[in-house]
């Protein structure tokens, strides 16, 4: 683009290159003319020729000059059009400016309010944070001394429980004390295991003798004693022995002492014709009753050949729910005869429910059949009724059928 003062021309404008070319053919025609001047002393033909290109010279020039007029006009115009478009530009642009600044202000104080709202947003959940932390740390705190306290209550009861070992201790080591916790304990399995009208506690024999519980069973095997037995001794001296031949001596104690009670048991607890041909020796020590087990099984056998069977916490109870078994086995076959009983007087019941059936079924019948005779008579009685309300007398036939028995003297007799 070529600036001329306030007129810009640019290069592919055809107007440009139109008038380069009105240009060029001037300087041809005036070097055309130069040379038709150089000939016309030569020839005066030439010279009419050249006056004649002159004249077509100048036609040519003023079309040459209205053209160029006209292209100034158009230069003009598009140098006009150009700036009213730069205007036109200008003015967009600065509108777009003005849009875009606004835009840029509406986002920026989007943003301010957007943070200001995270920002207000963020210290509510710092707050939160910060009251949540302080409820649970209180929470915390309070819990811990909910758990001291649970831990004072336990070395309370721990204490507690030392106070009630040492004083299971003296009951243990005392033979009768001993007695009545061997009791106690067999009475509270007993108790748990068979229904009370089942068994007999501190039940005396036709020998003077107290058993700690009389068990009732049914014939055969008959009512069975079980006594509580405690070797404490032998057993702590057992514990206590700190070598092979001190062990050996304790266990031999510990067999003579469970075989001193099973013969006390034999002798007192076994009646022939009053109790069973057996009896229950219960120890109230797990430990005692393994230890037998495991070391001294010939005491256990000696208790077999004396009929006397040894019994720990949990086998007794394994035991006695074997007698709860037999006890309602037993109490089933006592009221089988009661069972039976009943049933003779159900299926009498039942064919006196069916007599009365039939009766009231024959009652039944025969009154079906007086309600269709009495309707019988009523529709013959309504159709003379009808001939008498028309006086036709003489289609009145004389009644020849017998008068309707209603059998309810027979149904009285019956009834």
């Amino acid at each position: 683009m070529i600036q001329i003062g306030d007129m810009a021309i640019t290069l592919d404008d055809p107007r440009v290159w139109a008038a380069a070319l009105a240009l060029l053919l001037l300087i041809a025609v005036f070097c055309l003319l130069i040379a038709t001047v150089r000939r016309a002393g030569r020839s005066g033909q030439a010279v009419d020729g050249l006056a004649g290109q002159v004249g077509q010279l100048s036609g040519f020039m003023q079309t040459l000059a209205e053209n160029q007029a006209r292209l100034g006009e158009n230069i003009r115009t598009v140098a006009d059009s150009q700036a009213n478009g730069q205007a036109r530009v200008i003015q967009t642009m600065e509108r777009r400016l003005a849009e875009v600044n606004a835009q840029v202000a509406e986002r920026l104080s989007d943003n301010a309010l957007k943070s200001a709202r995270s920002l207000s947003d963020l210290q509510e959940r710092l707050k939160d944070t910060l009251t949540g932390s302080s409820e649970k740390s209180t929470k915390q705190l309070t819990e811990l001394q909910e758990r001291l306290a649970t831990i004072d209550r336990a070395q309370s009861n721990i204490e507690k429980l030392s106070g009630d070992v040492l004083s299971l201790q003296d009951i243990l080591s005392n033979k009768q004390t001993r007695g009545a916790f061997g009791e106690i304990q067999l009475t509270d399995i007993v108790g748990k295991a068979l229904p009370s009208d089942s068994y007999t506690l501190q039940a005396t024999l036709s020998n003077g003798k107290r058993a700690d519980c009389l068990i009732h069973l049914p014939n055969p095997p008959g009512p069975i004693v079980i006594d509580a037995k405690f070797p404490l001794e032998a057993y702590e001296e057992l514990t206590r022995a700190d070598t092979r031949a001190a062990q050996d001596v304790a266990l031999k104690q510990l067999g003579a002492a469970v075989r001193v009670h099973i013969k006390a048991i034999a002798d007192k607890y076994i009646i022939e014709g009053e109790t069973a041909d057996g009896a229950i020796l219960f120890l109230p020590s797990e430990a005692v009753y393994a230890e037998l087990h495991a070391r001294l099984p010939a005491v256990v056998r000696d208790g077999f050949d004396a009929r006397v069977w040894i019994v720990s916490p949990t086998t007794c109870m394994a035991t006695l729910h074997t007698m709860r078994a037999i006890l309602k086995d037993a109490r089933m076959r006592e009221q089988t005869g009661a069972i039976r009983k009943s049933l003779k007087q159900l299926h009498r019941d039942v064919q006196l429910i069916g007599d009365r059936a039939g009766k009231l079924e024959t009652h039944l019948r025969q009154a079906g059949d007086d309600v269709s005779g009495i309707l019988t008579a009523a529709t013959r009685a309504g159709k003379r009724a009808d001939r008498l309300d028309n006086f036709d007398f003489e289609e009145i036939a004389p009644d020849v059928q017998p008068p309707l028995p209603l059998a309810t003297g027979a149904r009285d007799g019956q009834d």
